[in-house]
């Protein structure tokens, strides 16, 4: 190894320092030291922000597949069709995103990370702002805003009238100066000025309005609930859970916690334009019954939900559901009764299905698929319409099919869809499908001898939608917190003054200087305010314009 040694200064290197160099010895930090250094880690800005970043890319799975607290039905559907990747997604939490491990994982180090970073920022921030301001520099000549000024009066009168201006709001609620008034000596006063911890109390507002959020959307997530139920006219439903369609509820939630109040639909209005068929006006009649209360009757609109026991009962949908009596061969009711059928377009061509069990195990099952036209209207020999979706000609167009509806199968199935596997279609002689067109108060033979069917009366129905969440006023207020504490870090100016009068020669100079956090077009204008309120008689020279140092 050849080493350089500086000219002349050869004899003071030892004969050891020939050697090769020995190793360094690095200290090992330990276990606490590891620890100490992902916790810091943890509660840096960047990690936060990196965790709130994945938190979004995370819950992008729970709108990519079916969700159990929302369809249990598609899930199952969804494992059927796919046997081979299905198992494995259910295994990592892909149809229950915002319940499984990782998705809370990252929610709750963002939690952790946002209050350790928050706390040692607060309490740096009130100290902070008990201090008093930094002291007046010795030369203003480096600083961006500077001006200047002349007064008849003694330096310490000037700089008290300084620190008066100073602490005087400018407009109402506009943040005042905090003011430290020195004795220099030698005939010199000044004042030290500071403002804008405002903007670090707003940075801390919003970080802390963020935490109320993620406390306030896990709160609703565990203790909330919402279901859906279709409600036909003159009948009712009470509130629990194995009386809606659709029930999902949060972990924490307990189901005997249900209000159980009872609902019936007494009557539904509806009103349309006649020329563009909008709607104007959907009315829900509705008779409350809760316990120890007597019944109420209340209304229900679009927007305008029913509030009972701090739950709303919204009013989602609305349409016709044909009451339809199907009898066997012999005569034996086997099903119907009123079943809703899906409005399809502004006319309310409504689409549905009507399954009917075979009363006797000789007979094949019935399935039966079909439109309504409220307003039917002949097109040709084969073709009816809708043109008014107020029921003015109500009229049944159906496809009958015969066989097993796979209701013994245990896999759920939509109530609005017919599984076709194992059914086979109605013909007529030449092969074609038979089609039945039944109007209000009909009765017609089904094909193939499989019985008769009656259409009885159209009654409306109504999709209500009840929801209860605990947290949605908490996450309106911290919401709105989080923005008025991001538009004040933003928005709010960090500034520091200083005004130094000395006595030279009979009279005091005045010389003043401006100091803030980043660009601020509007310090050189504070700077010249504050000196024109303070030597009103204004001998002052400010400066006309701010440099940069």
């Amino acid at each position: 190894m050849v080493r350089y040694r500086p000219e002349g200064l050869e004899d003071t290197f030892s004969a050891e320092s020939d050697a090769p160099d020995a190793p360094v010895a690095v200290p090992s930090i330990g276990v606490v030291g590891w620890l100490r250094w992902m916790w810091r880690q943890l509660t840096s800005m960047r990690v936060a922000l990196l965790l709130l970043m994945l938190l979004a890319v995370a819950a992008v799975p729970g709108t990519m597949f079916p969700q159990r607290a929302q369809d249990e039905t598609k899930v199952a559907t969804y494992l059927a069709d796919h046997a081979s990747t299905g198992p494995w997604l259910d295994r990592l939490g892909f149809f229950d995103v915002y319940a499984s491990v990782w998705f809370s994982a990252i929610y709750i180090l963002l939690f952790v990370s946002l209050v350790g970073c928050i706390l040692p920022r607060t309490k740096v921030h009130f100290t902070a702002m008990r201090g008093r301001p930094p002291r007046t520099p010795r030369r203003f000549t480096r600083f961006p805003a500077q001006g200047e000024g002349v007064s008849a009066d003694e330096p310490e009168t000037v700089v008290r009238a300084a620190a008066a201006v100073l602490r005087r709001p400018w407009l109402p609620l506009w943040p005042r100066y905090r003011v430290d008034v020195r004795d220099e000596g030698n005939g010199a006063w000044s004042v030290s000025a500071e403002r804008g911890y405002l903007r670090e109390s707003g940075n801390l507002l919003f970080h802390l309005a963020l935490v109320g959020l993620l406390i306030s959307v896990a709160t609703g997530q565990l203790l909330h609930y919402r279901g859906q139920a279709i409600v036909v006219q003159g009948n009712g439903f009470a509130n629990s859970v194995v009386k809606y369609d659709t029930f999902e509820q949060g972990t924490a939630f307990d189901p005997s916690t249900l209000e159980p109040f009872t609902m019936q639909l007494d009557d539904f209005e509806s009103r349309f334009d006649p020329v563009t068929l909008n709607p104007r006006d959907f009315t829900a009649h509705v008779t409350l019954a809760e316990p120890g209360k007597d019944p109420v009757k209340k209304t229900i609109k679009v927007n305008h939900p029913l509030d009972v026991d701090g739950a709303k009962v919204y009013l989602q949908g609305n349409g016709y559901a044909p009451d339809i009596e199907v009898r066997d061969a012999s005569g034996k009711v086997a099903g119907g009764g009123e079943t809703p059928f899906l409005p399809q377009n502004p006319q309310y061509t409504s689409r549905g299905v009507v399954k009917v069990p075979s009363v006797s195990g000789d007979q094949d099952q019935i399935g039966i698929v079909g439109y309504l036209l409220p307003t039917a209207r002949q097109v040709d020999d084969t073709t009816w319409q809708s043109i008014y979706p107020q029921p003015g000609n109500p009229l049944l167009v159906l496809t009958v099919w015969h066989g097993n509806l796979g209701l013994d199968t245990g896999v759920p199935q939509n109530v609005y869809e017919l599984d076709e596997s194992r059914m086979t279609q109605s013909v007529d002689a030449n092969g074609d499908p038979v089609t039945l067109y039944v109007k209000l108060g009909e009765t017609i033979d089904l094909p193939d001898g499989l019985g008769s069917l009656t259409f009885k009366a159209l009654p409306r129905f109504v999709a209500l939608d009840l929801r209860y969440d605990p947290s949605l006023t908490f996450v309106l207020v911290f919401a709105v917190l989080a923005f008025l504490g991001l538009a004040t870090s933003l928005f709010a100016p960090r500034r520091r003054i200083w005004v130094r009068a000395a006595s030279d020669g009979g009279r005091t100079v005045v010389t003043a200087a401006g100091l803030a956090r980043g660009d601020d077009v509007g310090l050189q204008p504070e700077l010249d305010r504050i000196l024109a309120a303070t030597l009103p008689d204004l001998q002052n020279k400010p400066a006309s314009t701010q440099e940069t140092p």
